[in-house]
């Protein structure tokens, strides 16, 4: 991974056009080709990026005022311009294959009991494969509907923005291979949060909230009138 601290500004061209005005910002480039501009806030959102696959060229300036320019650009012909007026701090490092997300006992057992009977989901599922292996990691279950259909699905004991997004990242992906688009997404979770729903929803990815305990089998200690 490379990080630049610099004082730049940023140009977007794409689905819409943006323009970040000059300041000092944080610019990660990763391994995979991903480039996101960070802010000194915001939390972990960026203030833009570019997903991979990119290519990224550099040209180096003439202008006394800039000391390079990034020009990172998509197959789909997208174009992130960043245009360095000032290096202040530089760090390139080798971080290595990462493991990847562990999930907690509850979590991955409820991946296990999901597998088992994908029915419990949405009526017609048939297993493919759980831990369907990409190049951005693993996704949790990935199924056939009864239409023959691809259905990527990532299970959370806790649904919330994080789940939503990742498994947003996972369908960008697996949308570009001809064997398997279109595929549809379902995030599942023993709770899904508001602000969640309604990000999924405007992403046209299904939402479950399942029951743990149905799902092994054990009644609820709730009484009931029936």
């Amino acid at each position: 991974m490379r990080v630049v601290i610099a004082r730049c500004t940023v140009d977007y061209d794409g689905r819409l056009t943006a323009h970040l005005p000059e300041a000092v910002r944080l610019l990660m480039v990763k391994a995979d080709g991903c480039v996101a501009v960070h802010a000194d806030g915001g939390a972990y959102k960026p203030l833009n990026w570019m997903n991979a696959p990119n290519t990224l060229s550099v040209d180096e300036s003439t202008d006394d005022d800039t000391t390079e320019i990034w020009h990172v650009r998509s197959p789909k012909g997208e174009q992130l311009t960043i245009t360095i007026h000032d290096v202040i701090d530089e760090l390139d490092h080798e971080m290595g294959v990462d493991p990847g997300l562990v999930k907690d006992g509850v979590e991955a057992h409820l991946q296990v009991l999901l597998a088992a009977d994908p029915t419990t989901i949405d009526e017609g599922l048939r297993l493919v494969r759980r831990e369907f292996p990409t190049d951005i990691g693993p996704v949790d279950l990935l199924c056939r509907d009864a239409d023959g259909k691809a259905v990527a699905i990532e299970v959370k004991r806790r649904g919330e923005i994080d789940g939503v997004e990742q498994l947003t990242r996972y369908l960008d992906f697996l949308n570009r291979d001809p064997m398997l688009r279109p595929v549809r997404g379902i995030f599942v979770a023993q709770e899904i949060k508001p602000q969640a729903r309604v990000l999924a929803t405007d992403r046209g990815i299904g939402c479950v909230v399942v029951d743990y305990d149905d799902l092994r089998g054990i009644e609820s200690n709730d009484l009931k009138l029936f």
